[in-house]
Parts: structure tokens; sequence; C-alpha cells
């Protein structure tokens, strides 16, 4: 028996669906081969399981099936069957988009299980769940990263979505985490002092990043010595750096990029922001947590899910309100705040129960 494990792509834009599979993938018997397909893009720079990865380098076109690529797909699909490993017996599927692509396949060859693992929220089609549909429970897994998530899908595909919400082992995340003196250092920050507001996230529109800006510019104004470090990379860069110059923050706010030790790093930070405007899960938040320290997030479902009433929270896109946060933020102590986010969180537990879940899906039918 092997697993196949089929992702869009790789590279830093995808880390964080890449450390979900690593996760599920942890939990598969240690004798039992593991295969990764990348069909977009490369495993450069990749962390993990993707490094050794089958690389496709498919456009998009051709994967969705765009014009003239559409009378090529039978042609794809019959590349993809000649280069699954013989004993494959589970594939994992990294959200709708493979999914579309490879099911139509997998249907042909009902002795492997299929495994769909949604990240985040997406445009599903009525063809979606007419492909669903032609599968028997025992050949195809629907899973989500949250409740929230799995709630959304399960109304749209009428069919059940088991929930994957993803979760660290506590004990290594945490021994693997520098310290605040080292994690300060590493992002050029003074030791001790100035309170810093850190978010990690991928510069692109859904982060929230523009709004978390203009909060803190009028929070600054009454901390001088505040600072805000945003670590991650992505097409916005331009976008934030040009909002900075503007809102008179040079010095202030800090965009040091992808860096690969983001999740040893969060100890630098008093308070972590997850400004997003939707999230499938919101990685940061359990790693945030699990280094000790408080989050404040968007008022979302998926974060209520996870936090209830300990979670400290403002309306997405709302950058008065997100003021109004940091404020408080700034004014308390984040000690008490963090401890009942943790016992909220409850990671010990959440382990225990992503361990049982990923092992059922590798399991015997």
């Amino acid at each position: 028996m092997s697993i196949l494990n089929i992702m869009w792509a790789g590279g830093s834009a995808y880390a964080s669906v890449q450390k979900v599979h690593q996760q599920i993938l942890s939990h598969a018997d240690s004798h039992v081969p593991v295969h990764t397909w990348l069909l977009q893009g490369s495993a450069a720079g990749c962390d993990g399981l993707v490094e050794q990865a089958v690389e496709w380098n498919l456009s998009s076109a051709r994967l969705k099936g765009r014009h003239l690529w559409k009378l090529l797909m039978p042609w794809m699909r019959a590349r993809f069957q000649k280069a699954l490993p013989g004993d494959v017996q589970v594939v994992l599927l990294d959200g709708i988009g493979v999914a579309r692509v490879l099911l139509p396949l997998l249907k042909q060859l009902p002795h492997i299980r299929a495994v769909v693992i949604f990240h985040g929220s997406t445009r599903l089609r009525s063809a979606d769940q007419k492909l669903c549909e032609q599968f028997p429970a025992s050949q195809l897994t629907l899973t989500a990263v949250s409740q929230t998530l799995a709630s959304s899908l399960e109304g749209y595909l009428k069919r059940p979505v088991a929930v994957l919400r993803s979760a660290f082992d506590p004990g290594v995340f945490r021994a693997a985490a520098l310290s605040r003196e080292q994690a300060r250092s590493r992002l050029g920050l003074p030791p001790v002092g100035s309170p810093v507001l850190g978010a990690v996230g991928r510069l692109v529109d859904g982060k929230g990043f523009s709004c978390l800006l203009e909060a803190f510019a009028g929070v600054a104004a009454q901390h001088a010595d505040a600072r805000l470090v945003i670590v991650g990379e992505g097409p916005a860069r331009s976008v934030l750096e040009a909002r900075i110059k503007v809102l008179g923050l040079h010095g202030k706010v800090s965009l040091p990029g992808h860096l690969p030790d983001a999740a040893t790093l969060y100890r630098a930070f008093d308070w972590v922001a997850i400004p997003s405007t939707e999230e499938g899960l919101g990685l940061i938040l359990q790693e945030a947590v699990m280094a000790g320290v408080p989050v404040l997030t968007s008022e979302l479902a998926v974060f209520r899910e996870q936090l209830g009433d300990a979670g400290w929270y403002a309306p997405a896109d709302d950058a008065a309100s997100w003021g109004r946060l940091m404020e408080r933020a700034f004014a308390s102590s984040g000690e008490d705040v963090v401890e009942a986010q943790s016992r909220a969180l409850a990671p010990e537990q959440a382990w225990s129960d992503f361990t049982q879940t990923t092992r059922r899906l590798f399991s015997c039918r």
C-alpha cells in the first residue's frame, strides 16, 4: 500500500496548505510510502513532504479545461493514470480544484479511496455536487479544516463533510519556539520595552493587512514606541509599502517577507493580530496561542468556533474598531487573556482529536 498526496502547487504562497497535508500524513503508518504530486509550480524552497515531489508544471488553463484545453482533458487524465503508483490505495486531494481534475479518473478505479481536503471557502458549482454524487461513501471522503467550513460545504454538496481541524503537537511546537529575546533579535526588534504587534500571513487583500495599517497608524500616534511586524510575502507588498509611507509609519512597521522559521518567532510579539476577511481555519491563531501570545481576530465564525468568549474580536475591514481593539490590548496584560484563549483552544485535546481522525482516513474500508 502507498499514499498519493496531490497538491495544486508548491512555494511559499501555499505554505499553510503544505503544513496541513504534512500534519495529516505524519499520522500514516511509518512503513507506508507517501508520494506527492505538485500540479503547478516547483517544490524548491518547500519543507518536508513536498521536497521530493513530482512536478507536473501544468498551466491553470490546462488544469481547468479552458478553451481548447478542454479537448485534451482525457489525454491529461490518461497521463495521470499511467503515472499512478501501482500500489496506491489512498489519494489526498488538495481542495475542489484538484478534485475536479482527478476525481473523474479515480471514479474508474474503485480500489482507490479519495480524500478531498477543503482548506477554505471556494466557489462551488452545480457540477461539483453531481461529481461527488457519483462516488459511494466508501470511496470518497470529504473533509474540512473547521466545523464552520464543513457546515457550509454540506449545505451545498448535500453530502457529509468530516471536520478535520488541523492541529499541532503542542509539546513539539512549544519546544521549537524561540525565547522572546531570541525571536526579537531574529526580527531586529528591541529586546525589551516597545510593545510589538505581530501579524503573519500572505500579503494579499483577504488577510486584511491594509485595514491593520490604518488602525495601527491611529494607535501609533498615541504610542510612539509601538511597533508592527507583518511576516509574509505576496502581491500586495507594493501597496502596503506605499500605504506605510503615506501613513508616516516608516520605522514603526516592518515587512520582513516570508520567513521559513516564522512559526518559531511568535514570542517576539506582545499580541498577534489576525484581521482576515475570511479564513478556512487560521493556523496562525493556533500557533500564536500555543506559543503563549494572545490574539486579536476579525469577528469571523471560524474564530469564534475556536476561541468562543475568550476571543478579542473586531469587525473585518473596520479600521476604527481595530484601532479601539489595539488600544485596549496595549493597555492590558496579555497573560490572563492568552491563558483563557488557551483553555478555549485546548491544544492537547485538539491534537488528540486530530490524530484519531487522520488515522481513520488511512484505515482500511
